[in-house]
């Protein structure tokens, strides 16, 4: 684990199962038609079970890339659900980085909205969409340390990192901007 103070704030880095978080929101990497598929999306969904699909389906007909939106957790141990849906890299060249900046900023927000003090998050956009780690690594955790900076909330953000080679590339990203 590595756990830096921002302002008032924590930002860790753990690897593990976002799935068996403990903080007050998790946020799915969500696809824009907002429907359970495979990785971090299916985990989630498999896990927190069918009424959050159901919540989706009466509040939303889907969500942009480069926003989030937010469902009760079902049988999960976090309270909330984020459901983010970052950009499909193509090139790097075809605004990715702003959507998926975006995607960040837009979970957080609804976060402090919704008065949620802890989130984790996948790194979204790197498994099915092909964001390059350490690129996706950088966006991700600037956005969140800018954030944590202006707003001073949540309390806690948690990256939950699946894989060990995930994990040491946002370690070295972490240890590059602060």
């Amino acid at each position: 684990m590595e756990k830096v103070k921002i302002g008032n704030c924590i930002l860790e880095l753990v690897k593990g199962d976002i799935t068996e978080q403990d903080t007050e929101a998790i946020v799915n990497a969500a696809n824009s038609r907002l429907v359970p598929g495979g990785g971090v999306d299916g985990a989630i969904h498999r896990k927190g079970g069918p009424s959050i699909l159901e919540e989706l389906r009466k509040k939303y007909s889907g969500c942009p890339t480069g926003k989030a939106v937010i469902t009760k957790g079902g049988n999960l141990k976090a309270k909330f659900v984020i459901h983010a849906v970052g950009p499909v890299y193509k090139d790097g060249k075809s605004g990715e980085a702003d959507l998926l900046a975006s995607a960040y900023r837009s979970s957080l927000e609804l976060a402090v909205k919704h008065s949620i003090n802890s989130i984790s998050f996948p790194a979204l956009s790197t498994g099915a969409y092909g964001y390059p780690v350490k690129e996706a690594s950088r966006i991700a955790l600037s956005t969140v340390i800018e954030f944590l900076k202006e707003h001073q909330k949540p309390e806690l953000v948690r990256f939950v990192l699946w894989d060990h080679n995930t994990f040491q590339i946002f370690k070295k990203s972490l240890k590059s901007l602060i």
